[in-house]
């Protein structure tokens, strides 16, 4: 007869794999975790998990979350093109374009000019359930990127701020019937209001610790409450230009085509993958001490960094009753936000556990039918009903 784990062990158990020690973790550490409390499988998972950790992704289990900053190598990533190797020494961050003085700047040139600290959780926009394990959340440092646009002085002309990572690769551009094969550079662009706005940060350190590769070593793009593909990794170069940007990731590759009804007519219509859509999910329920009626739910959203009215949690069909937000994370505008819903009098048998967040602006976290018409996968944020059996 086995026994059943406690969530204090899987945690510890995730801990351990993470390289980590298990004593002197402050109280937020573990924010879902009761002393005494047994885990309830979901019946939507396998039985193992198997987590990427190839060199090209990473993947985090939430069931394990056990703080509000994901460990730096438990970090989730995804690339497509590798992970460049760059001689720190010899790095240089090109500024050129529509600029009065082009620059070149190293990453202690970079470091030496006035920082500021980003605390920003987000998630690849091709993450969905139920493992949703392309997320994680930590605390950044950088300059802001306007302050390197003002000292290159950027051109009044200017419309458009591409950010190309030092990696590339072949692909093939298809134009009227013919097929051209480049190379090309991972890159993403932002308008001139976004790159002047007080949001956009080019960090050099996750965490207190320099950037990993898998994080982009030695600098990256970060755009608070945006999916993780604008936030270029490797950055090399920022190019100021006029004409808007056609690179394959930013006008091919990162789109949603959905379709909505107009005077009883379908129209499709396609966007870009910019701001993270409302969010929440379910990743952990709990049984409390000995007493079998009474379980917890954790679990995490992920949004813009528009204020959240509610987080709301419904076993199977019945009403929405209000969860809490966790105190630790609920102040931070751009990190991900942890909550707990207490489920009493659990009945023997099969359930589902769903949850939904609502902004102050009045937007719902969709359901699955609302999200129908939408034909790619990229940006699902739907609710998601996890199944799980009492006994």
């Amino acid at each position: 007869m086995t026994s059943e784990p406690t969530r204090r062990d899987v945690v510890k158990q995730g801990i351990a794999l993470a390289g980590l020690g298990v004593f002197g973790l402050p109280d937020w550490a573990l924010p879902a975790v009761p002393q005494e409390a047994t885990v309830v499988p979901f019946t939507d998972m396998p039985e193992t998990l198997v987590l990427e950790r190839t060199p090209e992704s990473r993947i985090i289990d939430v069931r394990t979350i056990d703080r509000v900053f994901t460990a730096n190598d438990r970090f989730f990533t995804t690339q497509h093109y590798g992970h460049p190797q760059i001689d720190l020494a010899t790095y240089r961050l090109r500024v050129n374009g529509l600029v009065d003085r082009p620059l070149s700047l190293s990453i202690e040139d970079l470091r030496a000019m006035p920082g500021r600290d980003l605390v920003f959780g987000f998630e690849c926009s091709g993450n969905r359930g139920p493992t949703n394990g392309l997320a994680s959340n930590g605390r950044w440092r950088g300059v802001p990127l306007r302050a390197v646009l003002e000292r290159a002085g950027v051109r009044p002309e200017a419309r458009e701020f591409v950010f190309f990572g030092e990696d590339k690769g072949q692909e093939e551009v298809e134009f009227r019937g013919n097929t051209f094969s480049v190379e090309q550079h991972y890159g993403r662009s932002l308008q001139r209001d976004q790159a002047f706005s007080d949001e956009p940060l080019l960090a050099y350190s996750l965490n207190d610790q320099p950037l990993s590769v898998h994080q982009g070593r030695p600098l990256r793009l970060l755009m608070p409450g945006w999916y993780g593909a604008p936030n270029v990794k490797w950055l090399g170069e920022i190019h100021v230009q006029e004409d808007q940007y056609l690179g394959r990731f930013q006008a091919r590759w990162y789109r949603t085509l959905m379709g909505r009804m107009v005077d009883g007519q379908m129209q499709w219509t396609e966007t870009a993958i910019t701001k993270m859509r409302l969010k929440s999910f379910v990743a952990l329920v709990t049984r409390l001490g000995s007493d079998r009626n009474r379980h917890n739910v954790f679990g995490v959203v992920m949004h813009d960094g528009t204020p959240l009215r509610s987080v709301e949690v419904r076993i199977d069909d019945g009403p929405w009753q209000p969860a809490t937000l966790d105190p630790a994370t609920a102040g931070e505008r751009y990190g991900w936000k942890f909550f707990n819903y207490e489920w009493r009098n659990a009945t023997p048998g099969e359930h589902t556990v769903t949850s939904r967040a609502t902004d102050v602006n009045g937007n719902v976290q969709p359901t699955a039918q609302e999200l129908e018409s939408k034909l790619t996968f990229l940006e699902t944020n739907s609710q998601l009903a996890r199944p799980l059996v009492i006994v």
